[in-house]
């Protein structure tokens, strides 16, 4: 007898949660190669334990990461060491955000749960002439496109989660961040609102539940 794709579901369910990767980090050389080589001052939004600030810190002069969880930014501190161009700040986005200029903001896996067009516009008037905000954000699937991403990344995922966990003993835990919600926001409505507040940025729908947006300020 043929399982029901319910089982099927289920079956998937139960080696994606004993297989855990971070589908944040994924996108993080990605964004890495939409960066100038070298630039002054980043922000990152979100920034969880610094694995982003990290990197980004081998190409600014300093790094400033961001995020509400007083626990999580402590143990983003003790896991970066000395010296380091990067500092990290208890901050609550929803209500503040360094006054900056900064040659590059980033956001990952954060917008979703902020205003989302009150935040894209605080990072406009944040960021310095030529500079450069690249998101990975999180969307509510509503088309069949969104759809038909969502059922090619699910095997994806799997063989992801797999071929990141088999050469070690115990899976690594996935989560980098606090935990987060699910987005409320569809792709359509965030590429409308995005265009209206920063003409000119450039969108795409991603594997693994993400999109990613770009925006260079004139």
């Amino acid at each position: 007898m043929r399982p029901s794709p319910r089982r099927a579901l289920q079956a998937l369910d139960r080696f994606n949660a004993a297989h855990p990767w971070d589908h944040n980090a994924h996108y993080h050389r990605w964004m890495l190669r939409q960066l100038p080589r070298r630039f002054g001052s980043a922000l990152d939004v979100g920034s969880g334990t610094g694995d982003l600030a990290r990197l980004l810190a081998t190409r600014a002069d300093h790094v400033l990461g961001i995020d509400s969880d007083p626990a999580i930014t402590s143990r983003a501190r003790a896991l970066t060491p000395e010296p380091a161009r990067i500092s990290f700040t208890v901050m609550d986005a929803r209500t503040d955000l360094p006054a900056g200029p900064f040659e590059v903001i980033t956001c990952v896996a954060a917008l979703h749960h902020l205003p989302f067009t009150e935040t894209l516009h605080a990072f406009r008037s944040r960021l310095a002439p030529g500079g450069t905000l690249v998101v990975v954000g999180l969307y509510r699937p509503a088309t069949f496109t969104d759809h038909a991403l969502g059922a090619i990344a699910a095997p994806l995922n799997a063989a992801a989660g797999w071929f990141k966990n088999r050469s070690r003993r115990a899976p690594r835990p996935a989560s980098t961040t606090a935990r987060t919600r699910p987005a409320d926001m569809p792709f359509t409505e965030i590429t409308r609102e995005a265009r209206t507040a920063l003409p000119g940025t450039h969108l795409r729908r991603r594997l693994f539940w993400r999109y990613t947006l770009t925006w260079r300020r004139p």
